[in-house]
């Protein structure tokens, strides 16, 4: 099992026995996401840390997109209770990358696919050596469009 679901179980329960209800109500819906990755597909397997990571990720942008949509709609308190879930969230996602790091790690990668000139046809190659180093930690569209900025 991997690490990072055996501690978000633990942190449920102490949550749950210090009844911090966001924190507890957040992890349940996560630990219940796992599940659904666990057994989406085939076959039901155990997803390794990454995969768990990646779970979160998701989770926590769902969260950010949501509250966006009830700030948009005039629902402060929804919109913060969002907010609130996605902050739970983040305390077990790996630090976010900065602007700067991500425009280094573009640059990295066009040179070492050798891609300085070609322009964007290629794009695909460069997100294919970039995408796995910022998994989780910046936004896909965010890299995409540093990307595109330094192919052109």
């Amino acid at each position: 099992m991997s690490d990072l679901k055996d501690r978000l179980r633990a942190d449920l329960t102490t949550a749950m026995k210090a009844r911090d209800e966001l924190r507890s109500s957040t992890l349940r819906m996560v630990l219940t996401a796992l599940t659904n990755a666990e057994v989406s597909g085939k076959e039901a397997r155990e997803l390794s840390d990454d995969e768990v990571v990646g779970v979160l990720a998701s989770e926590a942008k769902k969260r950010r997109e949501a509250a966006t949509a009830f700030d948009d709609g005039g629902r402060p308190e929804m919109a913060a209770k969002e907010r609130a879930e996605a902050d739970v969230l983040a305390d077990y996602l790996p630090a976010p990358l900065t602007e700067d790091e991500v425009h280094d790690l573009v640059a990295a990668a066009i040179a070492q696919v050798g891609a300085a000139g070609e322009g964007m046809k290629a794009m695909g190659r460069v997100m294919g050596v970039v995408t796995p180093q910022v998994k989780g930690r910046a936004d896909g569209a965010f890299v995409a469009a540093e990307v595109r900025r330094q192919l052109a």
